[in-house]
């Protein structure tokens, strides 16, 4: 098999196309086609960054999100923000994050600051 750069989304397609039996059944460490999988998959992955980016997450967003993950209520967010009316005035969008809740929410809560500074 000739591997080479993906330039077009013909080449993103035929890409796709090999690796795709590869995902059911992954090929042995160290053989010929975990090699081409590891290079393929790597090959795919810069060329959707390039071409179909994921934008970071919207922040209020983002903290519901942990909201849901860890069984949190707008009780539990206000030693991060403050006063629980302030909690929902931010979850509703009503007052923006300020650089210390944004610390606090990421020190306390795990929140990544990029999903945080949007």
């Amino acid at each position: 098999m000739n591997i080479k750069p993906i330039k077009t989304e013909q080449d993103y397609k035929e890409a796709l196309r090999i690796v795709e039996p590869m995902f059911d059944n992954e090929p042995v460490l160290g053989s010929p086609e975990s090699d081409l999988f590891e290079v393929m998959c790597l090959l795919i992955e810069n060329y959707e960054s390039k071409h179909y980016p994921i934008a970071p997450p919207d922040p209020i967003e983002a903290i519901k999100f942990r909201m849901d993950q860890m069984g949190l209520t707008a009780k539990d967010l206000a030693p991060a923000i403050g006063r629980q009316n302030r909690v929902y005035e931010v979850l509703n969008r009503k007052r923006e994050l300020t650089l210390p809740m944004i610390r606090n929410l990421h020190k306390q809560f795990h929140i990544p600051l990029e999903s945080l500074v949007g």
